[in-house]
């Protein structure tokens, strides 16, 4: 569960008057519900996230994820806390020098998971997103949409509660775009919280879903849309 209350983020920009990130946000994402967050650059889609991931603490307000007050969380469970969460990201950020089977076992053998444990885990989630095939395969080897199928792999191979996806589909063909949200949606049908960024539009109107629109720091629009089913859209 993921909730903020009466949340204010302000950034001392060394002028006048800093910057208002976030104002007086009020939010709450249930256990198991798919989110999509959109605004334009600047509305606090980054500031949302960093909260989250307590990579930065609130002005003002309360954050909680996971059963966590983050404004009171120490330093020294922060590691605990972040292995609750499962990351993906535009660029990837997978080991070059590492196979797709490195990769994904690597993220276990960090927070110390049996060697039989990872035997197990690692061909399922690879399997779950159909690069079982391409478990000895280094990421330069790699098409754009197949490393990012990697990069869930490797966000959903410790269970996390919270999958954290900030614009999973940026960095890959259009077309592929919709592969990797069908993942992240059977990936949120196993029971897992699925948080994702993103600006393409076509894509939360082609899936539906709760849609969360941020606008110059504050909670614009929160409700549930309609899906178009195979009817796909240009980009707004």
């Amino acid at each position: 569960m993921v909730e903020l209350k009466n949340v204010d983020v302000h950034y001392d920009d060394g002028v006048k008057g800093g910057v208002d990130a976030l104002n007086d946000v009020n939010l709450r994402i249930n256990d198991g519900e798919f989110v999509f967050i959109v605004g334009n650059s600047g509305a606090g889609k980054s500031t949302l996230l960093k909260l989250l991931t307590r990579e930065i603490q609130p002005t003002s307000g309360r954050v909680f994820v996971n059963g966590y007050n983050l404004s009171k969380l120490r330093n020294r469970k922060l590691p605990t806390f972040r292995r609750s969460l499962g990351m993906i990201f535009q660029d990837f950020r997978l080991i070059p020098t590492l196979t797709v089977y490195e990769n994904v076992a690597f993220v276990l053998r960090v927070i110390d998971k049996s060697k039989k444990y990872i035997r197990q885990r690692v061909p399922y989630v690879l399997n779950l997103v159909k690069l079982g095939d391409k478990a000895k395969c280094y990421p330069g080897q790699l098409s754009g949409g197949e490393q990012q199928r990697v990069a869930i792999a490797r966000a959903f191979a410790c269970d996390p509660k919270i999958i954290i996806a900030d614009e999973p589909t940026g960095n890959i063909d259009p077309e592929l775009s919709y592969e990797i949200v069908e993942l992240l949606k059977d990936i949120n049908e196993c029971g897992t919280t699925v948080i994702m960024v993103t600006h393409e539009h076509n894509l939360v109107k082609y899936f539906g879903g709760r849609l969360i629109n941020l606008r110059d720091g504050s909670v614009a629009y929160d409700n549930y849309i309609e899906g178009e089913g195979d009817e796909i859209y240009e980009d707004e």
